[in-house]
């Protein structure tokens, strides 16, 4: 052989079909046709340069060569099997690290973290704020909480939680709050607009959703990230731009107001998995947000 093992997808076939004695059994079980089956045992019984297989009436008996081979594979498929419970014991035990926005983890996430906890008491989860252009493909972590426009990167099994909705909102402590909350949209193209350097898109999109000319808009004072803005905008400094799930409390609370509503844009709030990361707590905590979104 040139190889130190044959194909290993050989060896399942292999060992599936020894242990059902049947190649029809051995497709079942592995989610192939009976030709894919039969085509591996020829090519494994092609590199071993022995027969590992005699026919038995309507079924299969295994040669000598046969035998000692399905042995070997019970007992290394075995080990293989019981090495991956112990690793999938080891994963499950471990925090599960989620990574998202610190104005997404401040404003919705916290407020619901002792739900999440009481609801997934086994996710053991641990969160990483950032801002910007949040890395998906950071070490560590094994999720991302993320608002992002498609098509989705490859590598990412992506778990679609719901449209982003943007609007304006304003303090009821601003200034011009009286004139402002009963004026058309059109009003605010006089008004020096709080914003984002990381997502200086928002306010042109909104006015163009709304007819309006984005080159007419005034831009006043600028913030590095949502956050702080939202935070300007609640002590009355002006008018700001967010998703409508980061102001919602603030909204109910009567600390902001959105007179001009809330419209869809084309990015949706997702939770990122690598694919090679595959973890049956990120669809419990996918399950989880999107209820939760619903209640928001």
């Amino acid at each position: 052989m040139s190889h130190d093992l044959p194909s290993l997808n050989a060896l399942r076939a292999f060992e599936a079909t020894a242990r059902h004695n049947s190649v029809s059994k051995a497709a079942e079980q592995l989610h192939v046709t009976h030709g894919a089956v039969s085509r591996q045992l020829k090519a494994l019984e092609h590199e071993l340069g022995v027969s590992l297989f005699t026919k038995d009436g309507r079924g299969l008996k295994l040669t000598e060569a046969g035998s000692r081979l399905r042995d070997g594979c019970v007992d290394a498929f075995g080990r293989l099997r019981a090495v991956c419970r112990e690793l999938e014991q080891v994963q499950a035990q471990a925090p599960f690290l989620l990574g998202c926005s610190g104005s997404l983890l401040a404003r919705w996430f916290i407020p619901r973290l002792g739900k999440l906890n009481a609801d997934l008491p086994d996710l053991r989860l641990h969160l990483s704020a950032g801002e910007g252009d949040v890395d998906p493909h950071r070490a560590g972590w094994d999720a991302l909480l993320v608002f992002a426009e498609p098509p989705w990167p490859a590598d990412m099994h992506v778990h679609d939680l719901g449209p982003e909705r943007i609007g304006p909102v304003i303090s009821p402590h601003h200034q011009q709050f009286a004139r402002l909350a009963t004026a058309p949209a059109s009003a605010l193209l006089g008004e020096p607009l709080l914003h984002t350097y990381s997502r200086p898109q928002a306010w042109p999109e909104w006015a163009r959703q709304q007819g309006l000319a984005p080159a007419q808009l005034k831009l006043g004072q600028g913030f590095e990230h949502l956050y702080y803005l939202l935070e300007a905008a609640v002590a009355g400094l002006g008018v700001a731009i967010a998703p409508q799930v980061l102001v919602a409390e603030d909204i109910l609370a009567g600390r902001l107001a959105a007179p001009w509503g809330f419209t869809e844009t084309p990015a949706r709030l997702a939770l990122w998995v690598a694919q090679r990361r595959q973890d049956p707590r990120a669809l419990r905590l996918a399950d989880w947000l999107r209820e939760a979104l619903q209640g928001a």
